[in-house]
């Protein structure tokens, strides 16, 4: 119970960030991503401020044995770059330079109740579907060796 309240209040905050930042906009998004035209470096200054707060939990971090709120730390041991992380990856920065949204914000804009978000949304949760069930996806022991889990 206690470990499901801390990841509710987490992404309670998390889901207030991207709210008052605006990154749930997706015009803010696309005028961050228009590098040629009437570029917006605001968002940027949202990345610094996450990488900030995630170097300072990271030194926390490197002094203890376990998270504050679970058993062990999942920290991933892959570090190698392969064809299937490149394709994600091009796949993943399409659709965010098309729409302006990528899943956290997304998410975090329905509560805003607007159509394009829930077209976005239920969109994502059918390529989720296709790559998860798809003949393509992976089997659980290639989930595990990607994740640095081995076998």
């Amino acid at each position: 119970m206690r470990r499901t309240l801390v990841a509710f209040l987490a992404g309670s905050l998390f889901g207030v960030g991207l709210t008052v930042s605006r990154m749930i906009d997706p015009a803010k998004v696309l005028g961050f991503l228009d590098l040629a035209g009437d570029w917006d470096p605001s968002l940027a200054l949202v990345m610094a401020g996450a990488l900030a707060v995630m170097a300072i939990a990271y030194r926390i971090r490197a002094g203890r044995s376990a998270p504050f709120f679970a058993d062990v730390f999942q920290i991933p041991t892959r570090r190698d770059i392969d064809a299937r992380l490149a394709i994600g990856a091009l796949i993943f920065g399409t659709g965010w330079g098309l729409v302006g949204f990528c899943p956290g914000p997304a998410i975090s804009g329905i509560a805003l109740g607007r159509y394009e978000v829930m077209v976005f949304v239920l969109a994502m949760l059918a390529g989720m579907a296709a790559q998860r069930y798809g003949p393509w996806r992976m089997s659980p022991a290639r989930v595990a060796r990607a994740a640095g889990g081995g076998a």
